[in-house]
């Protein structure tokens, strides 16, 4: 009797840090030793041998599972061998923001999944891949729509796309493809404007006006001239404004220099963002800037004298703030 209830029901498992539980991350093609590596270099096993032991005898050496298994404080070693034979994981819930970008991405699902930031640019980066969904490597990004998704940890790159692809034609159902016919633009075309209007405003009243500005820019034959652009070919994620020297850069995503729409997006836009350009406010708007007082609000203007005016108070705001 004391021998089974040292291997089989003996509490075995600890959880440090005052928590009710904790998360094993067993990679695929692991074998028994480097689950119990894992389980003793994280300290959950208060006995690595009765573990070994135990597991070895009920067969889970032989059949050691991938994924993301829950330990709970107070587990036995019969629990937790169960528990990992049985393949039953605790799925990942990725939360994908719009406004961020690929490299943000990459790294964000790097850090939850076991795909590796090396094989999620790989993929988006293979023509012959992108092609099956109408993109190229500038707009790879339009695939990605910001949601909350579940996944095991241990997802393979190509179910991981084949998720992502799901949402991408979930969310590109017959109203908004009529919606994109009717624009003018293509779907990769309405992303990438739905991206820099997603960086000019924070607030979501303003996204169909600003929206509104760009598409009437174009119509009448006008550079986009959007500050975002600039600061994105630039690769500067840290200033706060676009300086005159910054205008001469040479890209093609610098819309100062280029007429059109940039190759692809500058980021993830939230879904907000894509809707405020299929559904674009129609006005006689060719100009904004933002409002000089903190809002986060813009101003918008008919004629280059009257932005102007708002631009000056805008940089005077700047100028006091110190915000450079």
């Amino acid at each position: 009797m004391g021998a089974f209830y040292y291997f089989f029901l003996k509490k075995n498992i600890r959880i440090h840090d005052n928590k009710e539980k904790q998360y094993l991350l067993i990679p695929t093609g692991s074998k028994l030793n480097d689950v119990i590596k894992l389980l003793d270099l994280k300290g959950y096993l208060k006995d690595k041998n009765s573990f070994e032991l135990l597991a070895k005898s009920i067969g889970y050496d032989g059949n050691v599972l991938p994924g993301r298994y829950r330990l709970k404080n107070g587990m036995s070693n019969f629990e937790l061998i169960r528990l990992l034979k049985s393949g039953k994981q605790e799925p990942v819930k990725l939360v994908i923001k719009g406004s961020q970008s690929m490299g943000n991405f990459l790294s964000y699902i790097s850090e939850n999944l076991e795909i590796s930031s090396n094989q999620l640019q790989e993929k988006l980066s293979d023509s012959k891949f992108l092609e099956n969904y109408h993109l190229n490597k500038q707009t790879a990004p339009c695939l990605i729509i910001p949601n909350t998704y579940e996944v095991y940890w241990n997802i393979s790159l190509d179910k991981f796309f084949d998720k992502m692809f799901s949402a991408y034609d979930r969310f590109w159902n017959e109203k908004r493809i009529e919606q994109c016919k009717e624009s003018g633009f293509t779907q990769s075309e309405v992303v990438t404007l739905a991206s820099i209007i997603e960086k000019e405003t924070d607030n979501d009243s303003d996204l169909p006006i600003i929206a509104g500005v760009y598409i009437n820019r174009i119509a009448k034959g006008m550079k986009l001239q959007a500050d975002p652009t600039v600061l994105y070919a630039l690769n500067n994620i840290t200033s706060k404004r676009v300086y005159s020297n910054m205008l001469d850069y040479d890209s093609p995503y610098n819309t100062y220099k280029y007429l059109g729409i940039p190759p692809g997006p500058i980021c993830i836009p939230a879904i907000a963002s894509v809707d405020a350009v299929l559904n674009y406010t129609k006005h006689n708007y060719l100009y904004f800037c933002a409002r000089a007082d903190g809002s986060g609000y813009s101003d918008f203007a008919r004629t280059y004298k009257d932005h102007q005016l708002n631009a000056k108070k805008y940089q005077r705001y700047l100028d006091q703030h110190n915000i450079k």
